[in-house]
């Protein structure tokens, strides 16, 4: 029992000086917990802090302004402009210029002194349900001050004021649409890494990538013939994954899915180009897992998964447009839950181009590199 234990403490011992004494596994112990850190510190909320808002007030009496100074005064509602008619809604939720509209009808200062409801109407973007739902909760508050001190002034035993809301794109602020469907973009970002990133790796450890060298095979080619492989599977997992979405979970699919693919492909390209990069600077299979998690955890806080890129910090928001998880994350979501085609889709597509062949670009130089 003692020699066990004599033996178990020699091997701690020894896996201590090894990571302490490899500078790549001191920069593997240190580097990702102090990223993910700042990461989590700074972009995970929950809470919602900013929220765009237009104006639709058919109303002219002063009851109407008195309504709107509420969300004037909030630190938490910013006005992005104000409109007159009903076609200019449509535009500025699909762009998400503005996360609502609040609406006041021309009868909403008579309806209050005549004693009766007066209707007040909030058309939400319910793409994100979780956002929705907490603005409609700021909304409550601010109505229900404003008919507090209504009745306070005017007396009388009812609401003056009553709130008809209405989402956009997911009527019943279904929380598992929104998650769901952003399951594309992480499932594909992980099983790509995985499968790349250990590639040039598991060819080290295996002893078989110095045979590469002897092949008449050039670095382009084994970048190619290394890169096929994470393309076909992440195409088949998306492929997978959305066929789930739409018959066993029943989301609805709205849009082309050509649209969806056009995305998966230019960001698989994007994933494909980072594994091989992390593989390519990767002496084992260990390390190459450690970069792809590295990678893999801020990528998806980046990207407005779970929280809104809007409430992060403004030099973090900068950061979000190197991630391309980022623009494929509203490429599905817009598909899926909007009905997007290509023409709203463009100014996604090419930031995550350019992306992509950035990252192959450099993860060839580094190939080359490391074949010679």
């Amino acid at each position: 029992m003692i020699l066990m234990l004599r033996r178990i403490f020699s091997l701690m011992i020894k896996e201590f000086r090894t990571l302490l004494t490899d500078k790549k596994s001191r920069m593997v112990l240190i580097v990702p917990p102090v990223a993910q850190l700042i990461v989590f510190g700074y972009a995970a909320s929950f809470e919602l802090n900013h929220i765009n808002y237009v104006v639709f007030n058919e109303d002219r009496g002063v009851e109407s302004r008195q309504l709107l100074s509420g969300f004037a005064g909030s630190d938490v509602f910013v006005r992005y402009g104000t409109i007159s008619h009903n076609a200019e809604i449509t535009p500025l939720l699909d762009t998400g210029k503005a996360l609502m509209v609040l609406h006041i009808g021309q009868q909403f200062s008579e309806a209050l002194h005549r004693g009766r409801p007066a209707p007040l109407q909030i058309i939400i973007d319910g793409r994100n349900s979780n956002t929705a739902m907490l603005a409609l909760n700021y909304v409550r508050e601010i109505v229900l001050s404003f008919n507090e001190n209504w009745t306070r002034r005017h007396g009388g035993a009812r609401a003056p004021a009553v709130l008809m809301q209405r989402s956009w794109f997911n009527a019943t602020l279904n929380s598992h649409w929104f998650i769901i469907v952003g399951i594309v973009a992480l499932l594909n970002l992980v099983v790509t890494l995985e499968v790349t990133a250990l590639s040039v790796a598991r060819e080290r450890e295996a002893g078989t990538f110095d045979q590469l060298l002897v092949t008449p095979m050039t670095p382009f080619e084994v970048l190619v013939g290394k890169s096929l492989p994470g393309l076909i599977i992440g195409a088949l997992e998306g492929t997978f994954i959305i066929t789930l979405i739409v018959l066993w979970f029943r989301v609805p699919l709205r849009g082309s899915i050509a649209a969806v693919y056009l995305g998966l492909f230019i960001f698989l390209l994007s994933a494909i180009g980072i594994g091989l990069m992390i593989s390519s600077l990767s002496v084992t299979q260990q390390q190459g897992l450690m970069g792809a998690f590295l990678f893999m955890v801020p990528a998806v806080i980046l990207s407005g998964f779970a929280t809104p890129i809007e409430n992060m910090p403004q030099f973090v928001q900068w950061l979000t447009y190197l991630n391309p998880m980022r623009y494929f994350l509203i490429i599905v979501r817009s598909v899926f839950l909007q009905g997007a085609s290509f023409d709203l889709l463009w100014s996604q597509y090419w930031p995550m181009l350019l992306i992509g062949l950035a990252n192959l670009s450099v993860a060839a130089v580094l190939f080359r590199k490391r074949m010679y």
